[in-house]
């Protein structure tokens, strides 16, 4: 019987007798074979599992190339049941047999009729809940932290290759390896907000870059933004963008103050030998609630804000010193509110020195407001027009900077 194995479960020690009846009335056992799927992600269902014999592996990402196991579960672990409590009910994870397992199969409605007669257990599951999400936070700064080790490995590699005078071919092996890893640790895909749309383009002036941009989300209505920009280019750049990347992103899932977070930033690099480069950052945190931007930069170009007409509004600003360089330092801390149908444009100087490099070079934001009017008014959109304008007839190979430019655009509602 099934029932010494539940009265295990700390979540349902204090069961009765006649809850345990209704448990098994309402429920039933099924076996799987290792390699079968219980739960997928991104799914929902009307139940949950009880292990009762054999282990489970929980997994993110299934069949892609980013899946990753999370853990094993062995008996008397649930399965499941968190997805009763999110907002779409669908599983944050998928579930596959790892062995031969026998489980029991509950009915949400059991469930919900226990937390009817036992409030207490609501709080019970929200700590087992916030316990797998410090879990699975963990395991992504670990993969970032992976990341980085991988990058430091190819930059020593290529090190070593240089002094060895390893052939041509090896060198350029090694560079692409470096170049991969760099765009595995950029986002692979855009922040979903309602009446938002959103772009980004990275082109690095080399194989790797110093430039960097993200988005972290930090709730249904909030996502991070950050574009970072190390005062060089190739290799070492290319290791502290890494490192930049990777403190920015933790320490603004910890911090709700943009001014906070680069201040964090600044003292971990603070901690590197950094060889007197220094990094420009613009992190800043966007609410599609109220339609804001507060943000915080270090010594990166001012946002540009465009009305819904495609007229630049004026955008205040202080000093903001670079990260990386001094303990006591100045941040630039500001508020933008985005107009319906507006444009927010942030960038790295690599498009406005570029643009100043031309003949006649163009006024920034009379060329975005030019680009929307006239061309494809879509946020990707005006990152590849400005692009093309910035390249123009030399190409990418003769750009003497990293290009980065992230856009969001307000859409019109009515």
């Amino acid at each position: 019987m099934f029932s010494d194995i539940i009265r295990k479960i700390p979540l349902f020690k204090n069961l009765t007798d006649d809850e345990l009846d209704s448990l098994a009335a309402a429920s039933y056992e099924c076996i799987f074979q290792p390699g079968e799927v219980l739960l997928r992600e991104g799914f929902r269902n009307d139940y949950f599992f009880i292990l009762l014999d054999g282990d489970i592996e929980v997994i993110k990402s299934l069949g892609t190339s980013d899946e990753r196991r999370l853990g094993i579960s062995t008996r008397g672990s649930l399965l499941g049941e968190i997805s009763r409590f999110s907002q779409d009910g669908t599983h944050t994870a998928s579930v596959r047999a790892y062995t031969s397992c026998k489980l029991l199969r509950v009915p949400f409605s059991w469930l919900d009729a226990v937390l009817s007669r036992h409030p207490d257990l609501a709080y019970d599951l929200m700590r087992l809940y916030c316990s797998r999400l410090d879990h699975s936070e963990n395991l992504t700064i670990t993969d970032l932290r992976e990341k980085n080790r991988q990058l430091t490995q190819a930059y020593l590699d290529l090190k070593v290759a240089q002094a060895a005078m390893i052939e041509k071919e090896k060198l350029e092996q090694e560079m692409r390896l470096a170049s991969q890893i760099q765009r595995n640790i950029l986002p692979k895909t855009l922040p979903h907000l309602p009446d938002l749309d959103f772009g980004a383009l990275m082109i690095p002036a080399k194989q790797v870059g110093g430039d960097f941009f993200d988005f972290v989300i930090l709730d249904d209505t909030r996502v991070g933004i950050v574009i970072g920009d190390v005062c060089d280019k190739g290799m070492p750049a290319a290791l502290l963008m890494a490192l930049t990347y990777s403190s920015v992103r933790t320490e603004a899932l910890r911090n709700n103050n943009p001014r906070e977070t680069l201040k964090a930033v600044n003292q971990h690099l603070l901690q590197i030998d950094c060889s007197d480069m220094f990094v420009t950052l613009i992190y800043g945190i966007l609410d599609s609630k109220s339609m804001t931007f507060d943000y915080a930069r270090a010594g990166h170009p001012k946002p540009i804000l465009l009305d819904g007409d495609h007229q630049p509004l004026p955008v205040p600003y202080n000093l903001g010193q670079a990260v990386g360089i001094l303990e006591e330092f100045t941040l630039d801390h500001e508020t933008l509110s985005i107009p319906e149908g507006g444009t927010l444009m942030i960038y790295s100087d690599g498009l406005s020195e570029t643009l100043e490099d031309q003949e006649n070079p163009p006024d920034l934001p009379q060329l975005c407001a030019s680009i929307l009017r006239s061309k494809i008014p879509s946020a990707q959109g005006l990152c590849e027009e400005l692009w093309k304008t910035a390249a123009g007839s030399s190409g990418e190979s003769l750009i003497k900077d990293d290009f980065t430019v992230v856009v969001l655009r307000s859409e019109v509602t009515f």
